[in-house]
Parts: C-alpha cells; structure tokens; sequence
C-alpha cells in the first residue's frame, strides 16, 4: 500500500537489557523519563491481569448461562470499562464492576459441562479475529474452554524460563518431544499430557497454516491422544477457513465428546461431570 513500516522486535528484558533500552528510547518519542516509561508499563499491566482474569471468568460462565449469548455481551462491556479506566483505582474498579457483571448472569449449575482444553501457536491462540472466535463457538455448545496461553502467563514464562508452569508442562513432554523445537510444540504436547492427566474431555489444536512446531506436536498428539485417551482436533487457520465450516467441525467433536463422557458416566454411575 506504499507505507514505510518499522517492525520493533522485543526481546526478553531481563536476557536482553540494552536491546530493550535501545528499542524503548526508538518507540520514546515523547522523550519520557525511564520512571515515566516504567509506570506506564506497570500500569499496562495491571490492565491487562486484569483483562486475562475476566476473559479466564467468561469461559467458566458461557457454558452454563441460560440466555446464550448474555455472557458475550457483558464481556464486550467489560472490555470497554476496562478500556476507559486511566488509573490503577479506575482500573481496580472495573475489573469489580466487570466480575461483578459477569457473576450475575443467571446459570444452571446443574448442566453438563465438557471440559476442552486450547492449545496451539501464541497468535492463533490469542487473537479471536484470526480463530473464528472459537471459544465462544465453544461455549455456547456447552463446553468450559482452558486455555493453555494468556498474555501474562507467557510473559512471566518468557521472563523466567524456570518457573514451576514452565518445568511441569515440559516434563510432561518429556517422553515425547525431549526437547525445545522451536515455537510452542513442545508447549502443545505437554499441555495436552497434562489435560489428559486433569480429567478434561479433549483438546483443541490451534495452528497457522505451515507452522513446522505445530505440525511436528500434531504428529505426536496422534500418539499422546490414543495413549491417554482424550480426543484432539485440529485446526489450521488462514485466510480461507470458515467460520461456518470450523463450527460444524466443532459441533460434531462436541458431540462425539459428549457421547464418550455420557457412556463412561453409565461405566461409572459415581462419577460426576
């Protein structure tokens, strides 16, 4: 389209000081101070906490809300409550307002949940524009999604590659993928290791299309899937996927799950959902 374009690649800090500093004073045009800069990203953060921990709230509400669709119209305004918040208190004040909101959505406890986890590439993961908004299709068939990425966490993972989540998931991986092959493959084969081993129902792979880390961890998944038997479905996102295709997919997964579960409930009359 004829525009020049800067693309600024940042590192982790604490690996990679003086590039960060670098590339902060590049982006600084208002020429803040580093306390100024500081702030500013404290305060960022703590937004964004708190929109993890909102979003983390909706995929517990959104399967068990009796009008579909109320739990998606409280998140947008949550969303913009918590855009519109300046302040640490303002912010504070939002996040109550917005798990306030988002707790009094009227909900059967008694209905019959599926539990799916979301693993896959960071992007296609995060970014509901790119993913067909696939947790919400999900939910609204019934079923709790885990993600196994938000923002926060993989910064902190990224900040501290020796953190507890970071060990766990990779040891769970251990037996399959020995070691990093770039991306998140090692991530996805771990994650679904330990899904399979919390009880969930299945897996859902996220992926863009040609990514080599997750075509490598969908080779594997074939083997953890039939090993700790838990379903995994994949998908392969571009420009061409539907979202009208991606959810009839969905909603006969769903339905194999729900047939699974129901059976082994009739195996096991103790077991809940």
């Amino acid at each position: 389209m004829g525009h020049k374009v800067n693309m600024v690649c940042f590192e982790a800090p604490l690996r990679h000081p003086i590039d960060f500093l670098k590339k902060v004073n590049f982006l600084n045009s208002a020429r803040l101070s580093y306390r100024a800069v500081y702030q500013a990203i404290k305060k960022g953060w703590h937004k964004l906490k708190a929109l993890d921990n909102v979003e983390k709230l909706t995929h517990k509400i959104r399967p068990r809300e009796l009008v579909a669709g109320t739990t998606s119209k409280v998140y947008h305004k949550a969303q913009l409550w918590l855009d519109k918040a300046k302040t640490y208190g303002q912010i504070d004040e939002a996040y109550n307002e917005s798990v306030k909101a988002l707790n009094s959505i009227p909900q059967d406890p008694d209905r019959m949940v599926l539990k799916v986890g979301m693993i896959g590439e960071i992007y296609v993961l995060l970014e509901p524009a790119s993913n067909q908004e696939i947790e919400e299709i999900l939910g609204n068939l019934g079923v709790e999604v885990e993600r196994s990425m938000f923002l926060t966490g993989w910064t902190r993972d990224n900040l501290n590659k020796n953190s507890e989540d970071v060990v766990t998931c990779h040891e769970a991986a251990k037996s399959w993928i020995p070691v990093a092959i770039g991306g998140h493959g090692q991530d996805s084969v771990g994650h679904t290791v330990l899904y399979a081993q919390r009880g969930f129902d299945g897996v859902v792979q996220l992926a863009p299309f040609t990514c080599i880390p997750e075509i490598v961890s969908k080779t594997v998944l074939t083997k953890v899937s039939r090993k700790y038997d838990i379903p995994v479905l994949t998908f392969f996102l571009d420009e061409q996927t539907g979202k009208a295709g991606m959810a009839t997919r969905l909603e006969a997964f769903v339905d194999l799950l729900k047939r699974k579960k129901l059976a082994r409930l009739d195996t096991h009359p103790a077991v809940t959902s």
